[in-house]
């Protein structure tokens, strides 16, 4: 089994439990799950990965990390996945010339992590919680104005839509919707579709799309659900006015158990979505930590 496939059982187990992980983004008032030893935040896949986990700790150790601070697992604890990607030299010949060129060809590992709460023998900060009144609908206005080059954003319409040939985001009415949260929500999916045009990050799932029902659609598709599921944990805002059906989970499970790559991929192409938006670079998990 290689790493796309253990990443996508792991995704299934938690769709047939009920658990939509790109549903439970972790919530601006606490700390995103990080590792305790480098302090660096966990991104894409790994973000929904770990958040799925439940913990109420945002602190994640390699089985090293917790022995180098002197301490041990828990007996009976079981440790949670993360992925990275290495890059590895090859040498190739060049067709066209003839000539021997070195390349990088990135391959993806996993390792194991275990939370904060499964260890013991030392001590690691308690869960912090960010209380300094946040305005969750000013802060979910401040990520849309943040999209320095935004399509043109038009309300009125009876459902929303990304418009790609317009370059327009088509919105319903702000008070249309039951809450603001549930306004937002579906602003930023839209938002994280027009971030694939061609003048952006021209993302091939929606610039090459082939229709409904065809994988880059369906791959499209995620890369909005996450993508908006990372922006609505910025903010602090609910994804809780979504369906989280039975119909809704098993559409999702189908379309993941049919291909091992498509969650993984759809989460990087997620990240990248939110960076672009929100203007930050970062970097791609690619160490293991």
């Amino acid at each position: 089994m290689n790493v796309f496939e253990i990443v996508t059982e792991k995704i299934l187990e938690h769709l047939d439990s009920g658990v939509i992980p790109w549903r439970k983004p972790w919530n601006a008032r606490t700390s995103i799950p990080r590792n305790l030893a480098t302090g660096r935040p966990y991104r894409g896949i790994n973000l929904f990965l770990l958040v799925s986990e439940c913990y109420s700790s945002p602190y994640w150790l390699t089985f090293k990390q917790v022995q180098d601070k002197g301490g041990s697992i828990k007996k009976g604890e079981k440790s949670s996945l993360v992925i990275f990607w290495k890059f590895h030299k090859i040498e190739e010949v060049n067709k066209e010339t003839g000539e021997i060129e070195e390349k990088e060809v990135p391959m993806l590992r996993y390792y194991r992590v275990f939370n904060a709460l499964q260890t013991e023998g030392f001590e690691y900060p308690q869960q912090e919680t960010i209380e300094n009144n946040i305005d969750p609908i000013k802060e979910a206005e401040a990520l849309i104005n943040s999209y320095s080059d935004k399509p043109e954003i038009k309300h009125g319409f009876t459902k929303a839509c990304y418009a790609p040939s317009e370059d327009v985001i088509k919105m319903p009415l702000p008070g249309s919707f039951i809450n603001p949260d549930a306004y937002y929500n579906v602003l930023y999916h839209e938002a994280v579709h027009s971030s694939g045009a061609e003048k952006r990050l021209n993302r091939p799932t929606l610039t090459d799309n082939q229709g409904f029902g065809s994988r880059m659609y369906a791959q499209e598709e995620l890369v909005a659900e996450m993508g908006a599921a990372f922006l609505c944990g910025m903010a602090g805002i609910s994804q809780g006015t979504i369906e989280n059906t039975a119909a809704y989970i098993k559409g999702w499970r189908d379309t993941i158990a049919n291909d091992p790559k498509l969650v993984v991929i759809a989460a990087g192409q997620a990240q990248k979505a939110v960076n672009y938006i929100t203007g930050e670079s970062i970097e791609p998990d690619n160490r293991e930590d």
